[in-house]
Order: C-alpha cells, then structure tokens, then sequence
C-alpha cells in the first residue's frame, strides 16, 4: 500500500506533523531535499527522482527555504506525477524573510519525514535511475555506516582534482584522508544512511550560511566511531556552479576546522611528528598548531627519506593534510 499523499504548506504546527507521520505507512526511503531558489534545476533533479528503479516505498520531502524565485510552484507541478509513481510528497517552508541555511533545511526536512532510510539530495544535482536502490542495499548490508558513491562533475573539467579524489578514493582512505583540504571523503550530496543512525548523532549545526554543517557532521561520524562505505558506481551527477552554498564557506573557516580535528584526533595522541613538504602551507599549519604540538615537530617539516622506504601506513604513522 502506498503512504497516505499530503502536501504541506507550513511548519507552524508541529504537532500536526507528527500525527501526519503517525497516519503514514511505513516509508522504506525518505528522500531529503532542502531548497533555495532551485527552479532552474528542479525539472531535472525531479525527473531522476521519477525514475528510480527502486520497487519499495519511497517520499520526497521538501523545506524550502525561504526561496524568492517559483521553486515551490514547480515542485507542486511535479506532485501529481510523482505520486502516481508512488512517491509521496511532503512539503513546507520557511516564514522567515531570509533564508536560515542548509543546515536548519535539511533538519526541517528530516523531522518532516518517516522512512527508515534517508537519501540526501541537492535540489540542483540530478540522481542516476539506480541511486537510491543500491544505496538501499549497502545500506541494509551496514546500517550502522554513511554511505556514498562515486559522482560525475558537471560542467565537466570542473573542480577536476577534486572530483578524481572523491572517484579514485579507496576504502581505506575514506578513514584516513578525513582530513585534507577536499572535506568529508563521503562527500554530502552523496549520503544515505539510516534513520535510526543518523538521529543517534544529532542533527545539523544551523549556524546558518558560511558554516560547513556537512564537514561538522562529518567529523562527529569520526568521533562517535561509526562506519563509513561507497557503492562504486557513478549514481549522481554533482553539479557545479557559482551560487551553490558550498561557495559560501571560506577556506579560512575549513583551515580552522581541519587543524583543530587533526590536533583532536591525531596529534594528541602522537609523542612527535614532521611536518613533510614544509613550503608554505606547512609553515601555516604549523603556526596554527597549539604550543603543546609545535614543540612535537621534531625537524622542522623535512624527512631524509621518502615514506615508502621508511614502511609507514597511512593512517597510523602519518595522514594526508593538504
């Protein structure tokens, strides 16, 4: 039987959300999806959703965010066709004059939602027909894991350092490159996990724009011990664009961010270490070190001999900063 089709139109009464989950079958896939002025994209992206050969229960669930352009009414245009696929559509919207950020959408549209699973979606990527079905299956394999998948970057050329890491990344590195310059190894618009799992770690920091909430949540993944997978395949094209809310964050608040975890994680609990390839990105890492931890650098940022002749493991003798 198909979940109970409703469309909201406020997030005034919390109560009534509930009970309007309570009335809903049981939701195998949640598909979250925050916006903000998305109507270019959102034909598209709601098309893929369209199209998923995934057989269970799904439901799309909107909060949009204060958008000033006519992304709700697109939405709405696709609610008859999407539930006639069986994919029931949960929506509401900020009363706010301005937008609050990604993180306070992305909260507002998980606390609308009921499935066991949640599959993270931007309103401005677009989902391969075969994402949400094998990222199910990995995820019922390892409930207690974030899982991801490989992307394809369009315009394509665009960020491509950045996209070969995120496609050539092994299993291992998902743990031990956590923290260089590229950001969480299981990149956000790639997430899907379980319900149960995500709500044991909290919700999103909603510090509002200029703050990494998928890089903050990331980093409590690490520390609470959870696992961390990749289906293999290319299930989403991951597009690039000036007005994306990644480009509000500055790489001074991702700096902070990444040395304050290595000091956390890593250095604490290292007697002495060496800053190797010390130009000028090793001598700012090692200004922004604490003075407990700059008196831990041994030689200053140089090694004698290359890593390889010296047999040191990735993630036990030394981690990839830069």
């Amino acid at each position: 039987m198909n979940p109970a089709r409703r469309l909201r139109t406020s997030e005034n009464d919390e109560r009534n959300i509930v009970r309007r989950q309570v009335e809903r079958s049981v939701v195998d896939v949640s598909i979250i999806m925050p916006m903000f002025n998305a109507s270019c994209w959102l034909n598209e992206c709601l098309q893929a959703i369209l199209l998923q050969d995934f057989t269970g229960n799904m439901e799309l669930c909107v909060f949009d965010d204060a958008s000033n352009d006519d992304s709700w009414t697109v939405v709405v245009g696709w609610k008859e066709r999407l539930e006639a696929r069986g994919i029931s559509v949960v929506m509401s919207g900020s009363n706010y004059a301005k937008p609050k950020g990604v993180g306070y959408a992305k909260n507002k549209a998980i606390s609308q939602s009921c499935g066991q699973f949640l599959c993270f979606q931007d309103a401005d990527d677009v989902m391969m027909p075969e994402r949400v079905r094998l990222q199910y299956e990995a995820s019922v394999c390892h409930p207690n894991s974030l899982i991801g998948c490989k992307v394809e970057r369009v315009p394509k050329g665009s960020t491509e350092r950045y996209t070969r890491w995120i496609n050539t990344i092994t299993q291992d590195q998902l743990f031990t490159q956590v923290y260089t310059s590229h950001g969480p190894t299981v990149i956000m618009p790639t997430w899907f996990c379980s319900r149960s799992w995500f709500l044991r770690l909290g919700l999103f920091d909603e510090g509002g724009k200029g703050i990494p909430e998928d890089l903050l949540f990331f980093y409590q993944i690490i520390r609470e011990g959870w696992g961390m997978a990749r289906v293999d395949k290319c299930l989403l094209v991951y597009r690039y664009h000036e007005k994306a809310a990644t480009q509000s964050v500055t790489e001074e608040t991702i700096w902070k961010l990444r040395v304050d975890f290595l000091q956390e994680r890593v250095l604490s609990q290292w007697k002495s270490f060496t800053i190797w390839n010390a130009g000028k990105l090793g001598r700012k890492l090692y200004r922004c070190l604490s003075p407990v931890n700059q008196k831990k650098d041994m030689t200053g940022g140089v090694l004698e001999e290359n890593l390889n002749s010296l047999n040191l493991k990735e993630g036990k003798d030394y981690y990839h900063f830069n």
